[in-house]
């Protein structure tokens, strides 16, 4: 029975299907001496996300992100070519089957808002600290990546002046 078991095991893994890749953007700004990140929530659960999106004919990936956070958060700038790092995730589709998605993520300093843009109205919006941003995800790869941004970003703190002994 072991051996149908691995038998088993072996197949479903060779008929799985690949993950689906999507591309984000990790918004962010440095207010106050502090990296804050951009969280929206997703429509369908209202969980905090960054935005991301299928790939687009003609788009590059951090174009893609661009676009979505746009789209998404209704904020522009420029996404780095070069991704920050990825993570997985299983998104839901419309007729409850739930697929792997890996997720390109490229970070985007944003520098401007718009009154208006496609999903307004539909996610909230919040800027947070990106320890808080991190604490917020449910995705522990994404969680991770935010940490690991949020550190080599993060303003130094001031260096401490010398005491007159010293």
């Amino acid at each position: 029975m072991n051996f149908l078991n691995r038998l088993a095991a072996d197949v479903h893994l060779m008929l799985r299907r690949p993950a689906r890749m999507q591309y984000a953007a990790l918004c962010y700004r440095v207010r106050k001496k502090s990296l804050e990140i951009l969280l929206i929530t997703s429509r369908d659960t209202g969980r905090w996300v960054i935005p991301k999106g299928w790939p687009m004919q003609g788009k590059r990936a951090h174009e893609v992100a661009e676009r979505e956070a746009y789209e998404e958060a209704g904020v522009k700038g420029k996404a780095q070519k070069a991704a920050i790092g990825a993570y997985v995730y299983q998104k839901r589709m419309n007729h409850g089957l739930k697929i792997s998605c890996k997720v390109q993520v490229h970070a985007l300093e944003v520098d401007d808002f718009c009154k208006n843009f496609p999903e307004k109205g539909t996610r909230r919006l919040e800027w947070v600290d990106y320890k808080e941003a991190a604490n917020r995800v449910d995705e522990p790869s994404l969680k991770s990546l935010i940490l690991a941004f949020g550190e080599r970003m993060a303003p130094a703190p001031a260096s401490l002046p010398k005491s007159a002994n010293g």
